[in-house]
């Protein structure tokens, strides 16, 4: 009954069941409200990070975590912050920042309801999420993703190529290449 007065415009939920909706979806109360961030500062801030990182300036880091502790709830900052830290964590070898990418791309798949940019879907962050892992040396975790989210074949050629050549395991490499060729 109570969802029905929602859905009819005849009442709304309190604010402790939205949290728990969200909670239950998997998503933020945010996305619940159809809230978007239409601020200013936020643009000018993603322009000064895009800044520091043409220029590969290790300030994008701090930067970076400015942006999360404003706009935790974002899914442009949660998903370009996760990119910052994967590629500065990737360059410099450091885990901790990769293992940093590894959570916001997690959090920025609860959050990708929000996504408005058209470049950036779930395959994205899941590919990112792979490298990562691999990164980590985390080889068996890294398949598991892509085989998991391989959609139309769009991992075949990572996953035989890991197969193959970082894991030496031709045989089972061969379908994923084969597959890869064909597209």
């Amino acid at each position: 009954g109570a969802v029905h007065k929602w859905e009819s415009g005849l009442s709304q939920p309190e604010l402790n069941m939205l949290v728990e909706l969200a909670d239950f979806f998997d998503t933020s109360v945010d996305a619940l409200l159809g809230y978007r961030v239409q601020d200013k500062r936020l643009e000018a801030a993603g322009e000064r990070l895009m800044a520091y990182c043409q220029t590969l300036d290790p300030a994008a880091l701090s930067e970076a975590e400015k942006l999360l502790e404003r706009y935790p709830n974002h899914f442009q900052v949660v998903s370009g912050c996760a990119g910052i830290f994967l590629v500065f964590g990737s360059m410099r070898h450091e885990e901790g920042l990769i293992r940093r990418s590894l959570a916001l791309y997690e959090q920025a798949l609860i959050l990708l309801p929000q996504n408005s940019e058209t470049g950036i879907g779930k395959m994205n962050l899941y590919g990112n999420m792979a490298a990562a892992r691999f990164l980590l040396g985390e080889k068996e975790k890294c398949l598991e993703i892509m085989k998991q989210n391989n959609e139309s074949g769009i991992f075949n050629s990572e996953i035989g190529t890991i197969l193959a050549g970082f894991m030496k395991r031709p045989e089972e490499a061969a379908p994923f290449l084969s597959e890869a060729l064909l597209q």
